[in-house]
This record gives structure tokens, sequence and C-alpha cells, in this order.
């Protein structure tokens, strides 16, 4: 039998890849097959959430503790803290690697905290602080933080042979890209404050419980690149995508390596992001709903196979979509 390949490509500004997918219709029903034997390293998203890892409790004056659910995390991951009391909360602020993280709370509860720790995927493993700033009672400043380690991510490397232009785009390649460079980051520059979510979010394809190629290393053509900053889904193209949870539609446009993208805004600096459509179901300014059709997976941009490239970018560390399904932020 002629074997399946699967190859990648790498866009340097977005740091996404692309799976090159060549095969026939007979195939992919074994592509499709070939999904559930890989469950022994992807394990599904239903059983990672039961196995929690070990929490992690600091007492702070007055009265004040600090929650992690992890007292370590590898590049690429999120952690959820908490801030609890047994009196309302004063005004907070919160820093994570030089940044300031924010913090929300749910409801009417005024003695909890919650935020989320972005562990960028490229960030370098070494022991970091979170910490939290105050005015106590009598107007002084009050501090309290807690150690995190962070772990290098155990990634894998592959070299790859791949046209010039992927290497190498020419001047007017290099100016478009550019342009979407700027245009994005002062999106992921935008904080906006306040919760647009409700509940855990979700995978934007139905029937699938898990995705691949976060993290991977490229050397193409002899050259380093960026590391595959998304999660790939291999689909068939004109397969729905929807919203992986509710928010406001911030980008919904083609772009020179992603092809056509939506990105969506969630609140607190959290944004998801869908990529190489076929076609735009959604508008800048829509209001979309968790499970909203914002598209169809595609080939556009950089791309020889049909797929969905789906980012999370949590405060602009880049992480593995899987963990902000896994937990409730």
């Amino acid at each position: 039998m002629t074997p399946i390949t699967l190859e990648s490509l790498t866009y340097p500004f977005f740091n996404t890849s692309a799976p090159r997918i060549l095969f026939t219709m007979p195939y992919f029903r074994l592509l499709t097959l070939a999904s559930f034997a890989c469950f022994s390293v992807f394990p599904s998203l239903a059983a990672a959430a039961t196995t929690p890892p070990a929490t992690l409790r600091k007492p702070c004056a007055p009265g004040i503790t600090l929650a992690l659910n992890s007292a370590s995390a590898a590049q690429g991951s999120l952690l959820l803290v908490k801030v609890q009391s047994k009196n309302p909360l004063p005004d907070m602020k919160s820093e994570w690697d030089g940044k300031a993280i924010p913090l929300w709370h749910e409801g009417n509860d005024a003695i909890t905290l919650h935020g989320l720790l972005g562990i960028d995927l490229e960030q370098h493993p070494a022991p970091y602080e979170w910490k939290l700033t105050w005015a106590g009672p009598n107007g002084a400043s009050q501090s309290c933080g807690v150690s995190v380690v962070v772990r290098a991510g155990k990634f894998a490397t592959e070299r790859l042979k791949v046209e010039s232009q992927f290497v190498q785009p020419n001047p007017e390649q290099e100016k478009r890209a550019a342009e979407d460079q700027k245009k994005m980051r002062a999106i992921y520059d935008t904080l906006t404050p306040q919760q647009l979510w409700s509940g855990k979010f979700r995978l934007p394809l139905k029937g699938v419980t898990t995705g691949g190629n976060f993290g991977r290393r490229r050397v193409l053509n002899g050259q380093p690149r960026s590391p595959h900053a998304g999660v790939d889904f291999p689909a068939m193209a004109g397969t729905p995508v929807y919203a992986s949870q509710s928010g406001n539609v911030v980008l919904a446009e083609e772009l020179y390596y992603a092809g056509n993208t939506v990105v969506i805004d969630h609140g607190y600096g959290i944004y998801t992001m869908y990529a190489h459509l076929s076609a735009i179901d959604a508008h800048v300014g829509d209001k979309v709903e968790a499970g909203t059709e914002i598209g169809k997976v595609g080939a556009t941009g950089r791309v020889t196979g049909p797929h969905l490239h789906w980012g999370v970018t949590v405060q602009h560390a880049r992480v593995n979509g899987l963990n902000i399904v896994q937990l409730e932020p």
C-alpha cells in the first residue's frame, strides 16, 4: 500500500505550520482510523480532565490565600490561578514574568479572584514568581507571591525541504506579511477588561477529541524557523468551523501566510485564531456564541492540504489550545 505522507510548512509571523496531506479518498478513511490509534499519544480531553494536577496553595496575610492548579508547568501550557479570602478582596495587581495579568470576579463572588497564567511556547525554563500587590487597611502596600517552575516542553523537530518562497519571501510578500504582523500585534495588545466567555472552551470542529503539531520545531531548507504555535485538525475542505467560546470577532479576512482567518476576542487577553479557511462566515464586530459557525475548513494561505489551524493566545503567550479546553477559566 502506498504510504500516507504528512509534511509541514512554517509561517514566519504566525508561527504556524500546515500539514501537507497527500491521500486519495480511500486513504481518508485510513487517516480517520489512524487518528484513533493516536489516543495513546494524545489522550482524550475528557480523560485528561479527570486527572487534575496537584494544586499549590500559599497563605498570605491578612487571611488571603493564593492557589494554582500546579506548582510547575511546561512551555506552551496554562495555569489556572485563584485568590481567595474570607472577606471581600481589595483591588489587586497581578504580575507574571514582568507582565500585568488580569484577575476577575465571577458573578457576585467578592471573595474569589480568578486568572490564567499563560506559559509561552518559547518561555525560558526557570522559576518565575506570580506576584500580587494591594493596599492594606492602613494604606501601606502589601504583597505576596509564589514561585512556579517553567519546564522545557517535549517537542519534536522536523527538517524539511520546501520551496524557497516559504523561507525567503520576495519584497512584496514581505511587505504584506509585515502589514499583517502589525495588524495582529495591535489586536493582541488590546485587553478587553471583561469576561466575554461562559463555561468551558470547546474544540472548533465537531466530532474531534484532539489535535496535533503544537510546539513542533521546524528547520526549513537548513534554516531554523519559529515553532508551530497552534493545534492542527486535518479535515475535509468545507467542514464547518465553530467558535470555541463566546466573544467578539476582531478579524475576519485573508492574511498572507494564514489565508482566510478569523480571530475572536474572549476578554481578559484571551484570543482564538482560526486559519486557512475556505470560507469566512463572520464579520468584524459580530458577537458570537460558543458553537456559532464562523467558517469552513480550507487550504488557503501557505498550505498544501485542507486542515484547520487553531491558535490560542493568552496575554500574548502562545499556548496549546487543548489546555484551555481542559480547564474552566
